[in-house]
């Protein structure tokens, strides 16, 4: 499986196929089309060091104690397209964690803002004042 400039070897991948849950008459409960997929970020020889490290900080709730990734794919009527559907959303996973984050850079708000804020909140205090003390009778 191919995700970005990752290969990721498919005897990594764990797939086992369920009964899908839901409406879908005779044929949900004969065939086991649901796929569950499994893939052990934490010890994947596939994903650099800062990648690994990336995806299991995400605090995924499909993540397991352990680093397991489960993915659950039961959109599709057929094994196969869910199969695909769970590679897939393993890709955009992965995918996630590929782009470090850009470092955020504190900044300061301008002296025209702060002004512009103290000017709306001494109008609006005014307009306040103006509500008191009268009769409405």
């Amino acid at each position: 499986m191919q995700v970005g400039h990752l290969s990721i070897d498919d005897d990594e991948l764990i797939e086992r196929f369920v009964r899908a849950s839901g409406p879908g008459g005779q044929n949900v409960n004969k065939v086991s089309t649901a796929v569950e997929l499994r893939f052990d970020v934490a010890q994947s020889p596939s994903l650099p060091e800062p990648v690994r490290e990336r995806l299991l900080a995400k605090r995924d709730r499909r993540m397991t104690n352990e680093g397991v990734l489960v993915l659950a794919a039961q959109r599709f009527r057929t094994q196969e397209r869910n199969r695909q559907d769970a590679r897939e959303r393993l890709a955009h996973f992965i995918e996630g964690g590929l782009h470090a984050p850009k470092p955020r850079i504190a900044t300061k708000p301008s002296r025209g803002a702060k002004e512009r804020r103290l000017g709306e909140k001494r109008g609006r205090a005014t307009i306040k004042q103006g509500r008191t003390g009268r009769d409405w009778d």
